[in-house]
């Protein structure tokens, strides 16, 4: 994070940096390499236990939704208009007939 800050108020990448980012850029698929090779190695145990995974794999991705949510609904500084704000018309501007 503080790179990307740095980059971003700078506007430029030194030339050694991105070299080394370019080089890292080309090989980042060896990076997925040891993944693959475990789920070949563990396939008759994935497809055997697919239901139970899958499951698994929804529920949690549920569950951040919903907690994102939350933590979000609970940060929130967002002045909260009431009804009679919002019975004079959005931001306040009422009707231009009075």
């Amino acid at each position: 994070m503080l790179l990307v800050a740095y980059l971003a108020i700078k506007g430029e990448v030194n030339p050694s940096l991105g070299m080394v980012a370019d080089s890292f850029r080309q090989h980042l698929g060896l990076l997925f390499v040891p993944a693959s090779v475990g789920v070949v190695i563990f396939l008759p145990e994935l497809k055997e236990n697919a239901l139970a995974i899958t499951t698994a794999l929804v529920v949690s991705v549920i569950l951040a939704i919903a907690v994102t949510g939350i933590v979000l609904k609970l940060f929130d500084k967002t002045p909260k208009l009431s009804k009679a704000t919002l019975d004079k018309g959005v931001l306040g501007q009422g009707d231009k007939d009075e």
